[in-house]
């Protein structure tokens, strides 16, 4: 047991360590940070139960559905619905780049705990697979859109709807394209390690840029 908790919490910590540190300028809160990351937890009971009645029921029949809705829309806009509602308004989001950290932490709560309750259902073998593909696309599914909450709530009045439109369009597109592909493509590797080397560049850029806008 201890070894699967430690298995499953790992990479989701690492992946938040590696966002959190790189606000050089005014760290936020840890407990703020943890606050967020225990409401991305949370929210995996709800979501698991709406995507069993969906199944259970045959609403969704395509694999297109069950991607971009079941799965995409459900988990991106409960992420996004606690970003805005919890942090967006928040004394400690001060700077572009804390809504990476906030999206990382949100998104990072629910991949934690969701590939813990995996972990414990198949086993620790798969460990490092899971790290490498469900933990960091949700890492990056949140850098993503915390980036354009981040430009939302710094934005003049005029531009502030669409960067938020924008922080829940975008990773809801690249979350559906993710799962999309794991249920129709046969080899499906052959699509995922391109996509996921570009959703790395992406993130990683919007990372830099929410940086360099704090120094501008």
């Amino acid at each position: 047991m201890v070894a699967i908790i430690s298995a499953g919490i790992a990479p989701g910590l690492a992946l938040l360590s590696y966002f959190y540190l790189k606000d050089r300028y005014d760290n936020e809160p840890i407990s703020m940070v943890f606050r967020v990351f225990i409401f991305g937890a949370i929210l995996v009971f709800p979501i698991m139960f709406v995507q069993y009645v969906l199944q259970v029921e045959g609403v969704l029949v395509s694999q297109f559905l069950r991607a971009f809705i079941a799965t995409s829309l459900l988990e991106e806009f409960f992420k996004w619905f606690i970003l805005m509602y919890v942090v967006f308004q928040h004394i400690d989001f001060d700077e572009p780049y804390d809504g990476i950290v906030y999206g990382a932490s949100v998104s990072l709560g629910f991949a934690t705990f969701e590939n813990i309750l995996y972990l414990f259902a198949n086993g620790v073998q798969f460990a490092f697979g899971r790290a490498l593909l469900p933990v960091s696309s949700h890492a990056l599914f949140g850098v993503i859109m915390g980036y354009y909450i981040g430009k939302g709530k710094f934005a003049p009045k005029g531009k502030k709807s669409k960067w938020i439109a924008t922080s829940l369009f975008l990773p809801f597109m690249l979350h559906g394209t993710y799962d999309f592909i794991l249920l129709t493509q046969e080899k499906w590797m052959l699509y995922m390690l391109p996509f996921m080397i570009g959703l790395w560049w992406v993130g990683l850029r919007k990372a830099k840029k929410a940086r360099l806008a704090m120094t501008a």
